[in-house]
């Protein structure tokens, strides 16, 4: 493995002294600066240049395999070994799963990261994880969503970085994510309710597609609905709830922003997919996961700067139309009965139509595109025939807002045991995001008791054109 000299972020983040740390040096001199030079280095912040203005965050919930999708491993024992065939892409030397053939001819505009890696083997776990950036404080398929954990990413991007005008900052959809229970990292937790995402249940592939949030009464014109809230507002501030209470605050902010959202045309006509061709529909897919795919399209046009979509709402099942990607045990075989007849299809025609629409119509560069899982499966196939949860190495795809396109970062061993170069953390994964849409992962947030708390690690410098 090569060893790279450290980026000039590493070394700004590795030099960079916090005003409290400055304070307690007192009068000494420190790397060169005097106090008050000290205290002016303290003051100043770093300045990014966004390269991504918005980010669709497609959640593969259950764990898709790597070695049979994008790290595939042809020379493996069979036991190892994925059953599907490899194929040469648009990348040389990069070959993917047969069942992937759309994707294939794209890869030259993604890029792959195969070193991913932490130890959560539980999926609310390493969901919560993959959701916030941040490592729980146990690995526990009973972890809640409790308010110390940290929030969901469109919620700091809404907290540090928000949209401007009606536009909702951070959207989600169209499920919850338990495995038990609910699978934190999916709101705004001690940031407040005023940055939770504009959720919904709502299927977008249904004909009756419309959102109860965004839906008034034919009798109720916009000033009679600002005049309730004022009215609300009175009444709130009688109470006095609005001084002694966060979580209060936090639900008066999010009421005026959806009355923003309920009176702008703008956010009307984002969500409604009617507008579509049904030929454009078709190319997406009829299915749930199909059409919220589509809408994250018509999102990033608004300017709904960050829109996550779940894949399932939950981690796999019997069937074969539905679920997530957890495929093992059960009827045996579960994995090579389901994911080539379910998951690969909507993959197929979900994520290369995105990628080439966001193209044609301007978009891709500067909106970013993660698709990921919140780990991986085992490289050897078990009694069932299939793959077991394995966090220790696993692939991330980003396109777009500023990655590189046909790169390869990072590796995995002959098996994909472990990362054999360059590896990278959830928080990294974290750090990357915020740093292409111009924020600084050196940024704290505060959490319920005003502690400040870093909001990510270090980002992948090497993916960024």
């Amino acid at each position: 493995m090569s060893i790279k000299p450290p980026s000039l972020f590493q070394l700004q983040h590795d030099l960079r002294v916090s005003r409290r740390q400055a304070l307690k040096v007192g009068g000494a001199g420190m790397l060169g600066l005097n106090m008050p030079g000290l205290l002016e280095a303290a003051e100043k912040t770093t300045v990014i240049k966004p390269r991504a203005k918005r980010v669709i965050f497609l959640f593969q919930w259950g764990g898709p395999s790597p070695i049979d999708m994008f790290d595939m491993k042809p020379d493996a024992p069979d036991d190892i070994r994925s059953p599907y065939r490899p194929i040469q892409t648009s990348l040389p030397g990069l070959h993917v799963c047969e069942h992937l053939p759309k994707m294939a001819k794209l890869m030259e505009k993604v890029t792959l990261i195969r070193s991913v890696h932490h130890k959560m083997k539980h999926h609310n776990s390493a969901g919560y994880y993959a959701l916030s950036g941040h490592e729980p404080p146990s690995d526990d398929q009973r972890l809640r969503d409790l308010p110390e954990l940290y929030p969901a990413y469109g919620s700091v991007v809404d907290k540090l970085a928000p949209s401007r005008g009606s536009i909702p900052t951070f959207v989600s959809y169209p499920h919850t994510l338990r495995d038990g229970s609910i699978t934190p990292g999916q709101h705004a937790s001690f940031l407040g309710k005023a940055y939770d995402p504009l959720f919904f249940k709502e299927d977008p592939n249904s004909e009756q597609f419309k959102l109860p949030q965004l839906s008034v009464p034919a009798d109720l014109d916009s000033d009679r609905l600002t005049r309730r809230r004022d009215l609300q507002k009175f009444i709130d501030n009688q109470s006095r709830l609005l001084d002694d209470n966060e979580i209060i605050r936090g639900f008066d902010q999010y009421y005026d922003k959806a009355l923003n959202m309920l009176t702008s045309s703008k956010v009307r006509k984002a969500f409604d997919l009617g507008q579509e061709s049904e030929g454009v529909r078709e190319k997406y897919g009829r299915t749930t996961y199909g059409q919220s795919v589509l809408l994250a399209r018509r999102l990033a046009e608004s300017g709904v700067k960050f829109t996550t979509v779940y894949f399932s709402n939950s981690i796999g099942g019997r069937t074969v139309g539905s679920g997530g990607w957890d495929t093992h045990g059960f009827d045996g075989s579960r994995m090579y009965k389901i994911v080539d007849k379910y998951h690969f299809p909507v993959t197929e025609q979900t994520l290369p139509t995105l990628l080439l629409e966001l193209e044609e119509r301007g978009l891709l560069d500067e909106t970013l595109v993660v698709w990921m899982g919140e780990f991986g499966r085992t490289p050897k196939i078990n009694k069932n025939e299939s793959r077991d949860h394995w966090p220790n190495c696993y692939t991330v795809l980003m396109a777009g807002g500023g990655v590189k396109g046909g790169y390869i970062y990072g590796a995995s061993d002959r098996y994909t045991m472990a990362p054999d170069e360059d590896p990278v953390k959830p928080e990294d994964l974290a750090a990357t995001i915020y740093y292409l849409l111009g924020i600084s992962p050196d940024t704290e947030i505060h959490d319920k008791d005003n502690r400040p708390l870093p909001i990510a690690g270090r980002p992948i410098l090497d993916i960024m054109v």
